[in-house]
């Protein structure tokens, strides 16, 4: 999947207005003014569904759609597209802690160019879905939520229909058809659990989110703990906390404050990833220095 150009058609609908475009994503070239006037969206081609990206809305959101209310922590993700330079470390990262094979990652990075020739990026693990399409078809209950709201696939049930990968509109899973190669997860052996899947092989993988990391204390997610540039934050509902290992947030004044956004919200989802563009840019390209 990654690596492979993929032509799509965008569904780009401003606020008040329709309107469509089409570029190429992954190594191809998408305008910077389209994404700021509409809000961004982004095209899956498995799905040939237009994709809108919808602003945070301080709404009390995360307090009442939680999946257990009664859970110490509620996790999500954050990824700050203005610090993104596309270096893909979050990628290696997490491929080398979970065994993956140099050919399925569990996050893509889609790209595209401004006007001007510059290139942007865009991180795309999974979503974390509160309304998970991939777990309402799973055929023997592989797939579930955990009591602090992360999207989990227990491999020793998982019987590898793929019906969950069709499902996703994120193209966020991925089939394992060789098994994990060793890891450098300390100490060593470890057993294989839904948190940290390490027997997987003619089943279904994703990202976890490094649940076997949380909460959090003296390692982060491995995405969040590799990206140089802080990119990935990793955040916590209940505590109203967001962290990329070199800044502290409040969670809730940082997602309203920069206008963060869901992907494809509109499908009725819920994703708990949010993402913040390049907020302050000039609508004919970024500013001069801004990554």
């Amino acid at each position: 999947m990654l690596g492979r150009r993929k032509t799509v058609d965008l569904g780009l609908t401003p606020v008040g207005d329709g309107c469509t475009d089409e570029c190429s994503v992954e190594d191809a070239s998408l305008s910077r003014r389209n994404i700021l006037l509409t809000l961004g969206a982004v095209g899956v081609a498995a799905t040939g569904a237009s994709l809108g990206i919808v602003s945070y809305r301080n709404d009390a959101h995360a307090a009442e759609a939680l999946t257990d209310p009664g859970s110490e922590h509620q996790w999500c993700r954050v990824v700050d597209l203005r610090k993104c330079t596309g270096e893909r470390k979050c990628v290696s990262s997490c491929q080398t802690r979970h065994g993956l094979p140099p050919d399925q990652t569990w996050m893509r990075v889609l790209s595209w160019e401004d006007d001007a020739g510059k290139e942007f990026f865009m991180p795309v693990p999974c979503q974390m879905c509160e309304n998970a399409p991939c777990l309402n078809v799973c055929p023997v209950g592989a797939t579930y939520h955990d009591p602090q709201g992360i999207v989990l696939v227990d491999q020793d049930t998982c019987i590898g229909s793929r019906a969950c990968m069709a499902a996703c509109p994120y193209e966020a899973r991925y089939f394992n058809w060789n098994p994990p190669a060793p890891t450098n997860r300390m100490p060593e052996p470890s057993p294989s659990t839904p948190q940290f899947p390490a027997n997987q092989m003619g089943t279904v993988g994703k990202c976890v989110l490094c649940a076997d990391r949380l909460p959090y204390s003296k390692e982060l997610p491995s995405c969040v703990e590799a990206c140089p540039n802080g990119v990935h934050y990793i955040g916590d509902f209940i505590t109203d906390v967001a962290v990329n290992g070199k800044t502290t947030v409040k969670l809730s004044t940082f997602l309203r404050e920069n206008n963060a956004v869901r992907f494809q919200e509109e499908l009725g989802t819920e994703p708990r990833t949010y993402y913040i563009l390049g907020n302050g840019q000039p609508l004919g390209g970024p500013k001069e220095g801004v990554s």
